[in-house]
């Protein structure tokens, strides 16, 4: 390279040193010290590698990049604006973690363009972005180069490779050979409490390349010999970790190099000294036209790529395809799954919905294929795949079904990955007890309105003698709290099927479906067209003058029509509602739901807690499921107080009346 071209460069990295420390100085609160240490790194792979067209953010085929080390937001915030991004405009960086900007103090997935992903819980990012380059080949394996051929970059710290997370990632990534996954080390040995060996000493580039990655060293304030790293990362078929040894807060003569430039303002006498050790003359946010000008050179050549790609796709054969998957048109899904359930309500089948699942599986992997199952290590349990599926192995991603391993919370972060990509639809299975393990991608899921479906069997009690660790009494509660999530767990095959379609026709909400191991029987016998799942709750029998209302969920629905009936043989006039998605039904019209609940007294049966049952119970009404217990009860004791039957229903609904 011609030495103005790198003095260019450093410019450009000084840029982004100067918008980060003035940016949180402005805010008096932030994150300055990975801004200002990775600059380099990040100026060079911008420079010279990147491939992306701020003017069409979501264009398929763009390089993806991923800042798992969250924390340092103003990195990002700032390349976007020197790039050109059209919601990213000067004000938006002196707005920095200010209410109501765009520039929050962590990057959040669609409140501004080009954040590919919600990255503040550390090593999310690296997780996520495995899914995103697993994603990139299993679409490279249907459409071939000319419409599929781009790299995923990540910034990671030292925090996100401590998450235990990470391990599952990389574990995941290089048994998979995902080479074009690039992780970029910010190696500057430095944690928040002070020098990384106060808490590490792992060899981080022999534990990349225990598991498979191809791992390189570099000057992380050395333009050329970064350069060389990514360029060999990028032509080994393996993925990278590159070990950028940097100084945290490069450029701040007094503060670089400690944990005190992680997370606070340098102030103005640091400032006024960083501006001078960078030869950096310009006021704060003020930004020089040569700067500009050749970020500027970034984006051109990205529009430059992008308009030569739309030319291939234009005359490619799978361009319709192609743009149904993007779009991820789910259109013929509804007639398909009605029709399927008018079969269902006729033969009456008497299935776990487990077994319901994999029924409904047949339908929906039938009529989209784009959609990706899969499992963690429990396939022959969830049910999770369908006939005809093939399994995605080390270089050959053509399949349709990832084996995830014994990776539940990677799973999660790689289907996270998968949908945010783009072109693709993913679910995955486990056990509904292990849901806690997924939980923060879960979280991360509702939280940036990602539509992953989540697969969770063995939903109770009901599985018995595997003992309380696999009893999940307490997860309902705990992800129904999630905004954002719909909770769907069904009665019957036909509830099953229609909790799918709620699923994978869903946009911008993660569903999460919770599947029996026992049997259960059809309740839906008279056929709907209409997807009655959809309003989260439904009175299965409505009598005249209801006496008392009895309301269930899944595998519990079957009591309380048993106990319906019971009644019924006293004289007392019991209605039943199913309660498959309780946010579902929340968002119901008013009038709805007063005709649903009524007036009379109701008890609410659950193989669970009542926790979050006040949306159909008051203080004075009923509740059948786990209960009687004190807090100081021993742990063992807690899963002995169940007495879901039809006889304790009806005692509970003949005192009430």
């Amino acid at each position: 390279m011609k030495d103005f071209e790198l003095s260019q460069e450093v410019r450009m990295a000084n840029a982004l040193r100067a918008l980060a420390m003035d940016a949180v100085e402005k805010a008096k609160s932030g994150h300055p010290g990975m801004p200002m240490g990775m600059a380099d790194v990040a100026a060079v792979l911008f420079n010279r590698f990147m491939t992306i067209d701020p003017k069409a953010p979501k264009w398929p085929d763009r390089d993806r990049f991923v800042l798992s080390a969250g924390h340092g937001s103003m990195l990002l915030y700032a390349i976007h604006h020197l790039l050109g991004y059209d919601d990213m405009d000067i004000e938006q960086l002196k707005n920095f973690r200010q209410l109501g900007a765009r520039t929050a103090g962590h990057p959040e997935y669609g409140h501004a363009d080009g954040i590919e992903v919600t990255t503040g819980p550390l090593g999310q990012g690296i997780a996520t972005s495995v899914g995103m380059a697993l994603a990139e080949r299993m679409k490279n394996a249907r459409y071939g180069d000319d419409l599929v051929d781009h790299f995923t970059y990540v910034i990671a710290g030292d925090g996100c490779l401590m998450e235990g997370i990470s391990h599952e990632a990389i574990d995941l990534a290089g048994h998979l050979g995902l080479g074009r996954l690039i992780v970029m080390w910010d190696d500057n040995k430095i944690t928040i409490d002070g020098d990384t060996d106060m808490s590490t000493s792992t060899d981080q580039m022999a534990r990349f390349a225990a598991s498979g990655w191809h791992v390189v060293a570099c000057d992380g304030h050395a333009p050329n010999d970064i350069a060389a790293a990514i360029e060999e990362a990028r032509n080994d078929p393996r993925p990278s970790l590159i070990a950028c040894r940097t100084i945290i807060g490069f450029g701040a003569p007094n503060k670089q190099g400690g944990h005190d430039v992680h997370g606070a303002p340098l102030g103005a006498e640091e400032i006024t000294a960083a501006r001078k050790a960078l030869n950096w003359s310009y006021e704060p946010f003020e930004i020089p036209s040569d700067v500009y000008a050749a970020w500027g050179r970034v984006a051109k050549r990205g529009a430059s790529a992008r308009a030569d790609w739309e030319a291939r796709l234009a005359g490619h054969a799978a361009r319709a395809d192609f743009n149904k998957a993007e779009a991820g048109d789910t259109s013929a899904l509804p007639a398909a799954i009605a029709a399927y359930k008018a079969k269902l309500s006729a033969d009456k089948p008497k299935v776990a919905t487990r077994k319901a699942s994999e029924m409904a599986l047949e339908v929906v992997n039938t009529t989209l294929p784009f959609s990706v199952g899969g499992s963690a290590d429990l396939t022959g349990s969830n049910l999770t795949r369908s006939k005809g599926m093939t399994s995605v192995k080390p270089g050959e991603f053509g399949g349709d079904y990832i084996h995830y391993g014994i990776r539940e919370h990677g799973m999660a972060a790689a289907m996270n990955g998968i949908a945010l990509h783009g072109g693709l639809r993913p679910y995955g299975g486990t056990f509904m007890a292990f849901a806690d393990y997924c939980r923060p991608s879960i979280r991360l899921s509702a939280l940036m309105g990602v539509p992953v479906t989540y697969v969770m069997t063995h939903d109770s009690i009901g599985l018995g003698e595997d003992g309380p660790t696999h009893q999940p009494v307490e997860h309902l509660a705990s992800l129904r709290a999630i905004p954002n999530l719909n909770v769907l767990r069904p009665a019957d095959a036909v509830e099953t099927a229609e909790a799918w379609e709620i699923a994978m026709t869903a946009t911008a909400t993660p569903s999460l479906l919770v599947l029996s191991r026992q049997g259960l029987p059809t309740v839906r016998t008279a056929h709907t067209a209409e997807n009655l799942t959809a309003r989260g709750a439904y009175l299965l029998r409505d009598p005249d003058d209801r006496q008392v209302t009895l309301i269930a969920t899944g595998s519990e629905v079957e009591i309380v029509l048993a106990a319906a009936d019971q009644l019924e043989a006293e004289g007392i006039r019991a209605a039943v509602v199913s309660a498959p998605c309780f946010e579902l039904f929340a968002a119901q019209p008013r009038d709805y739901v007063e005709k649903v609940l009524g007036t009379a007294p109701r008890v609410g049966c659950e193989a669970a807690l009542r926790m979050g049952w006040d949306i159909f119970l008051g203080p004075q009404d009923a509740f059948v499921g786990m209960t009687g217990f004190g807090a100081s009860a021993p742990a063992p004791a807690l899963y002995q107080h169940f007495n879901i039957t039809a006889e304790a229903i009806v005692a509970e609904a003949k005192n009430m009346i």
